[in-house]
């Protein structure tokens, strides 16, 4: 039994609990067992959709964010991941698409800090923001973090991401998506007809698309006054490096990571497109050491 335990404590030197910020936000802390004044916590900020706080969604399962936060948490470092709040306002049934804003977000990943700043716990709280995360991260940590790290965060407005994505995927549909996208940044909606298109451009998504689209990272990242770290895998089918580079080049003092074979979800992809996908439904997947690493390593610099 002694040996069990001491094995147990081996593998998983991290507690796991749910922490309610407020109503609306509950997330997973993890908390390393050897823990003292000088641990530092990164708040984790999922990606678009409903995306919960271990990096799934809508029965898609590859637990991204659950893995990298217990890797971080074996290194010593405290990380929370919360579920957006979505999640509550569906679980109420007070969910009111129409009335979401991309500011909410940033709102609520405000409202996280402060939570945890309160508690005068940690050595240093940081922002790691995954994908859509890594712009709200980034708007909120300006004056409320001591670091911030985008994983896969596009380096562009989103309607040049969403633009480049269809011109890719179904290239028929380029003229009437950048149509559609021009009327959003003028703060406009309009009557979707063309249904093919519903999943991006239904009214009731319309009003947070116009909220998002009014976000340049590349302007937002030159308002931080703090260290910076920007990640890409090359295998990322979502994301380009090339989002990366355009961050860096807006903040040249920011370090810039690109991992070899690592894909849009922290997944170590070796072979082609398809193997990339897979991915996508498969939880027991390990994520990239070197994800971990590099930010173990920054974390520890502050």
């Amino acid at each position: 039994m002694l040996s069990a335990a001491i094995f147990s404590q081996k593998t998983e030197p991290f507690t796991k609990e749910n922490i309610a910020v407020n109503d609306l936000l509950n997330g997973t802390l993890y908390t390393p067992i050897q823990h003292n004044k000088k641990t530092n916590l990164v708040i984790l900020i999922a990606g678009s959709g409903p995306t919960d706080r271990n990096g799934n969604q809508n029965g898609l399962l590859n637990n991204s964010l659950k893995l990298l936060a217990e890797a971080l948490a074996n290194n010593g470092i405290a990380v929370y991941s919360y579920d957006k709040r979505i999640f509550a306002q569906m679980a109420t049934a007070k969910l009111d698409e129409a009335s979401l804003s991309f500011d909410h977000f940033i709102d609520d990943a405000k409202a996280v800090v402060q939570f945890f700043k309160n508690q005068k716990k940690y050595r240093t709280i940081t922002f790691a923001g995954h994908s859509e995360g890594a712009l709200i991260g980034m708007v909120a940590a300006n004056g409320n973090t001591d670091a911030y790290i985008s994983i896969a965060g596009a380096g562009r407005p989103i309607d040049d991401v969403l633009l480049e994505q269809i011109e890719k995927q179904a290239p028929f549909l380029k003229d009437e998506v950048q149509k559609n996208l021009a009327s959003l940044k003028n703060g406009n909606t309009f009557e979707l007809k063309n249904q093919m298109l519903a999943s991006l451009f239904r009214a009731s998504v319309q009003p947070y698309m116009i909220s998002w689209i009014k976000y340049n990272p590349q302007n937002e990242i030159k308002k931080l006054r703090i260290p910076i770290l920007l990640i890409n895998g090359d295998k990322d089918i979502q994301v380009s490096v090339n989002d990366a580079q355009l961050l860096q080049q807006a903040k040249p003092d920011a370090q810039l990571k690109i991992i070899p074979n690592m894909n849009h979800i922290f997944k170590e992809i070796k072979g082609d497109d398809a193997e990339n996908k897979a991915s996508y439904t498969n939880p027991d997947l390990p994520i990239s050491v070197e994800l971990s690493s590099i930010i173990t390593t920054f974390i520890r610099s502050l």
